[in-house]
């Protein structure tokens, strides 16, 4: 992100736009007029087109507009100021722009206006949203910031931006110089990054007291707020229409059946109007999207035809609006059924949704410290989540809610409010932040939640995650001895990536394989290269996937596809040709894509840190065991073995078993290496470890830090490592003991030092 301040805007539109009775001026100054009074947009100088007055009278409609005055005044006489309303109310859109009107008025002497999000979809159609009710160009006035995507200028009075990338950005400008207001949007998703922000931003305000600070929430996490920041003002946004919800606690057990069936019920029941379904998982969104369509073409035609579309949440898709235009066009009646799942409600923009069915429950990430990995779990959604999805049919007073779960279930078995993630995630990126960010002295974060005791330095996690983060990071060399970040630490945080992947970026350095692994870093940062398969084409997709195939494993593979993928974008004459080569291949053109703007801007990184980058040699024997080093240098704690022969892969550091993904080349080629590195695992129906390949003990033991080896449980393959270790020559054998002496003196003891 651009660190300059915003130019103050020039003579010629210097025109107040904002209300005379909240000015602190007498309001008698020429050339001060109300924004009613303007005909030129004062963003831009330019007259307003018709669209910005049609657009206008929409915004009009949205409940939050009522509360614009007690916002704006709100704005002017308080530092920090919560807005309190449900979905769709609008606080989403309209509250940046009013901030940027406050900005406007004062000359933009503090900076611009940035509004955070948590997942990128909604970042992006905000900023374009907002910019079409502006009546301004994205990417100038109004844009937005995600991971690996920046449409912004130094110019760019209100961007939107993903919390991590806002996080990212005190790195480099730790009180946010460039901001005169800060919004904090969907607060109640409790992402780790918001409640980063929000411990960190209290520091900030009291450094910088001309900051605004806005916090939007649902109601049900005001009361917290307010007790965190203290006696700070509430804006509330009125409730909307009463919405019908029926319980069907019978389905519960047949939720998927049961949905497919309420579908089709409400589809042939005539009643017009697009239905929003809240699946538990991807997996299940893929399921429903099949079925649905096998099923939908073989309904009544004089019904109208059901579009179906899949909506994820986690990835960068568009969100759902209709096109009124088209559907005018359209000579049959389209009604479109949305799958979506958890946190998929704000990627839901239409008052067109006349139907709600929700399962109640999600398929969650819990990620468990003394393993080292996740586990899937299904779980009740809390009772926030559901009303959420209950206020997406607020705007209609003859919308349904159908519940696949009973209201003793509800009251029983959800919780209030949905877990913060810091609760259930893997801290090690967090702390690597922390610790950098201390270096600019904002270290101390007091966080909303309190799930435990801690130390000083990081006073209110969870200790068993705290000391499992300090440890990895310990192990990935990026602390000292006195517990703070080394130089390699400050060097991984200025990668946006996984600590343990960055620290394989720069072992990649040293082994002379930087380009590879940017390639492989690149390929395992986007979405899954592979696509879904059609039913009945498994056999064509696995014959054309079997040319990509590397006999080293998967990664190697990976860079293959690029390559492939490279060759083909290089060559072309159009994108047409790509995309078709990608759905020959069975490849998703647009992860690819991704990849190639993720290994662009690492690439850049690695340039503007001075990093030595070699020549790329790949396909060499020398060149594969390089990139296995570096590979190792970082993923040393994700090593499994084949303890059977059979495929059932031994964790190095705990007792679960898990087999090569369907997907992996060793499974489509039948060959079962006895020792590999993987890059994910979770714990689940299937527990698939994803994207191996293979390594040799000798590599492991040559690579692994000593303390790291000693640390290891007792165990079958601990024994085998120790004959290797035994029948290393003298010479290593000693340089590797010399290591431990200087590493660490007392491998008994735990090296990780709590500041």
């Amino acid at each position: 992100m651009e660190e300059a301040e915003l130019e103050c805007p020039d003579s010629a539109s210097e025109k107040r736009y904002f209300p005379e009775s909240l000015d602190s001026s007498d309001g008698e100054e020429e050339g001060i007029l109300a924004c009613e009074d303007l005909e030129l947009n004062p963003f831009d100088g330019l007259p307003y087109s018709s669209r910005y007055y049609k657009l206008l009278k929409e915004r009009e409609d949205l409940p939050i507009w009522k509360e614009k005055y007690s916002f704006m005044e709100n704005l002017l006489q308080n530092q920090i100021v919560i807005v309190s309303g449900d979905a769709k109310c609008g606080k989403s859109s309209q509250v940046p722009q009013w901030c940027a009107e406050y900005c406007l008025s004062i000359h933009y002497q503090h900076g611009g206006v940035v509004c955070t999000q948590v997942h990128k979809p909604t970042a992006v159609q905000l900023a374009l949203r907002v910019a079409d009710e502006m009546d301004v160009n994205i990417g100038h006035e109004v844009g937005y910031v995600i991971p690996f995507e920046n449409c912004c200028t130094s110019e760019t009075i209100l961007r939107y931006c993903t919390d991590d990338m806002l996080q990212r950005e005190m790195m480099s400008s730790p009180f946010l110089g460039t901001y005169g207001v800060i919004i904090l949007d969907d607060v109640h998703e409790r992402s780790i990054a918001t409640d980063v922000l929000l411990g960190l931003l209290k520091d900030v305000l009291l450094a910088r007291p001309e900051l605004k600070l806005i916090i939007n929430s649902s109601p049900h996490l005001v009361s917290k707020l307010s007790s965190y920041y203290g006696n700070v003002p509430l804006v509330e946004v009125r409730k909307q229409h009463p919405v019908e919800v029926v319980h069907l606690s019978s389905a519960q057990k047949e939720s998927f059946e049961s949905i497919l069936r309420l579908i089709f019920e409400i589809h042939q029941s005539g009643e017009k109007g697009d239905i929003v379904v809240f699946l538990a998982c991807e997996q299940d969104i893929e399921k429903a999207y099949e079925i649905i369509c096998q099923e939908g073409s073989n309904l009544n035609p004089d019904l109208g035809e059901l579009v179906v579309i899949p909506l994820y949440p986690k990835e960068k898709c568009a969100l759902f609006k209709p096109n009124d235009e088209t559907e005018k066009r359209c000579q049959v009646y389209q009604r479109r059924v949305l799958l979506t799942a958890s946190s998929g409600e704000s990627l839901i923009w239409s008052n067109t949704v006349k139907f709600v069915i929700d399962v109640g429950v999600e398929r969650r990430k819990v990620y468990n410290p003394r393993i080292r990995a996740d586990s899937l779990v299904t779980q009740p959604i809390s009772r926030n989540q559901a009303d959420m999805r209950k206020q997406l049919l607020g705007s209609s007073s003859s919308g349904k809610l159908f519940c696949l779960y009973s209201e003793e279930f509800a009251s029983k078995d959800m919780r209030p409010l949905k877990p913060a993630e810091m609760q259930e995630a893997n801290l090690t990126s967090m702390v690597l932040f922390l610790k950098r960010i201390d270096i600019a002295g904002l270290g101390h974060c007091d966080f909303i939640n309190r799930p435990g005791d801690g130390d000083d330095f990081f006073p209110l996690l969870a200790p068993e995650s705290l000391m499992q983060a300090l440890e990895d990071l310990d192990y990935l060399a990026a602390l000292d001895n006195d517990g703070n970040l080394s130089e390699f630490g400050i060097i991984m945080s200025e990668f946006p990536l996984d600590p343990q992947l960055s620290k394989s970026i720069l072992a990649s350095c040293e082994f002379d394989c930087v380009e590879e692994m940017l390639t492989i870093a690149a390929m395992v940062t986007a979405p899954n290269c592979f696509s879904n398969v059609p039913h009945g084409a498994e056999e064509a997709a696995l014959t054309r996937w079997k040319t990509f195939l590397h006999p080293e494993g998967d990664h190697f593979t990976l860079i293959n596809i690029y390559k492939a993928y490279q060759d083909i974008a290089l060559n072309s004459t159009s994108e047409h040709c790509v995309e078709k080569w990608c759905h020959d291949y069975f490849l998703n053109c647009c992860a690819l894509r991704m990849a190639d703007v993720i290994r662009a801007e690492l690439l850049e990184i690695v340039k503007r840190i001075e990093l030595p980058c070699a020549e790329p040699a790949f396909g060499s024997k020398e060149n594969a065991l390089n990139i296995k080093k570096a590979l190792l240098s970082g993923y040393f704690m994700q090593i499994a073995r084949d303890v059977d022969g059979s495929g059932n892969y031994l964790m190095l550091t705990h007792k679960q078993v898990a087999q090569l993904h369907p997907l992996s080349g060793y499974s489509v080629t039948k060959k079962l290496p006895e020792w590999v590195l993987f890059h994910k695992f979770s714990i689940a129906e299937n527990n698939y470890i994803r994207i191996t390949s293979e390594i040799s003990p000798e590599l492991f033991m040559q690579l692994a830090p000593p303390y790291y080896f000693s640390n290891l449980p007792p165990s079958e393959s601990k024994d085998i490592l120790h004959q290797v270790v035994d029948h290393l020559s003298p010479l290593s054998t000693m340089k590797k003991d010399q290591k431990m002496c200087e590493k660490c003196p007392e491998t008994t003891e735990p090296r990780c030092t709590v500041q």
